[in-house]
């Protein structure tokens, strides 16, 4: 029964951060206004990591069951998709050698800051 309250907490929610992504004057996808939503809950104190854990950990290990659907679609539009393949294989290349970059880039960043903040209290 805990299993049950806690995916009707998560789906919750998902269904708040639905309705305010509906009510922005900007778009923004309904997921992401729901993560932050649960940030923003369990940073405050209102929410615990207890009342999410095992329905989120499930989930987690259950995850390759969400791909099916794309992985369908990429099948279902495969003639569409055959005619612009390469074009799809450039983007994906090229964002990721730049989500790569930029992700070294924050950690080398977050690095510095780490040593000057260290360093400054030792001093």
């Amino acid at each position: 029964m805990k299993y049950l309250g806690q995916l009707a907490l998560i789906f919750a929610l998902c269904l708040v951060g639905d309705m305010i992504a509906a009510l922005l004057p900007f778009t923004l996808p309904g997921s992401v206004v729901s993560m932050l939503l649960v940030l923003l809950l369990l940073v405050s104190g209102v929410l615990k990591e207890e009342h999410l854990g095992e329905s989120a950990d499930f989930l987690l290990r259950n995850m390759t069951f969400f791909f099916i659907p794309p992985g369908m679609s990429i099948i279902r539009y495969f003639d569409v998709i055959s005619s612009i393949w390469w074009q799809l294989l450039l983007v994906n290349l090229v964002s990721m050698v730049i989500c790569f970059a930029v992700s070294a880039w924050t950690v080398t960043l977050v690095i510095r800051i780490q040593q000057r903040v260290v360093g400054g209290r030792r001093a």
